[in-house]
């Protein structure tokens, strides 16, 4: 993490004034952080598909996380203004064609969950997804992007699985509410991006009771 903010710094003054450079100009959480203390956005994106760089960003929903607790005053659920055809992936998100043209542009999107995320760290199941159609997106409207620190709950769960041993987990485990059965926590409707975010936020808050809140922010990643 203290190398993702050297870096950060250096390339923010590199960058014009704006949502992305304000962002990198704000100090990250450092590595040596507890769980106690961690700030965290957890995020969640609904797209066409699973491709960035063919499939389009449809929404984003986040919901912050401040040690144990979930500010809930601070979520927030962004609708992209698109041309995309959803087509049949709407049957999973049910985002329709006319929500994405009242929609709000990619860059006041963008800019929202900057503001956000600021001095945190994006939180995310399978976070590779959010991360890879969140930068491309910055790609898209700023021609500029970079590596978005995070905690995956997915990784915490194959560990707290495995335990260090060789032995894979169960076929579907790792899922986002397989992972949340195993806490006895409730089931929400899936594929709505705020209530993923929330879902996400709330397995990582059990995940952490069982790995201890003293666990610093280098051992969560």
């Amino acid at each position: 993490m203290a190398l993702f903010r050297k870096s950060a710094q250096h390339r923010s003054g590199s960058l014009p004034d704006g949502p992305l450079r304000d962002w990198l100009a704000t100090p990250a959480p450092e590595g040596s952080t507890p769980a106690s203390s961690l700030r965290l956005l957890a995020v969640d994106v609904e797209t066409t598909g699973l491709d960035p760089k063919k499939d389009h960003l449809l929404s984003i929903g986040f919901v912050p996380v401040d040690g144990d607790a979930i500010t809930l005053r601070g979520a927030g659920h962004i609708v992209l203004r698109s041309q995309a055809d959803v087509g049949q992936s709407a049957t999973i998100h049910r985002i329709t064609d006319d929500q994405l043209a009242q929609g709000v542009e990619p860059e006041e999107a963008l800019t929202q969950l900057l503001a956000a995320l600021r001095g945190r760290v994006l939180l995310a199941h399978h976070a590779v997804m959010e991360t890879g159609f969140l930068e491309k997106a910055m790609r898209d409207v700023w021609g500029h992007s970079v590596p978005i620190p995070t905690v995956d709950t997915m990784q915490l769960q194959y560990r707290l699985l495995t335990k260090g041993f060789d032995d894979e987990p169960p076929q579907g485990s790792l899922r986002l509410w397989a992972a949340r059965d195993q806490y006895g926590l409730p089931r929400y409707r899936a594929h709505e991006a705020l209530t993923d975010a929330l879902a996400c936020a709330e397995l990582y808050l059990a995940q952490v009771c069982e790995l201890g809140w003293q666990t610093p922010l280098k051992k969560l990643r």
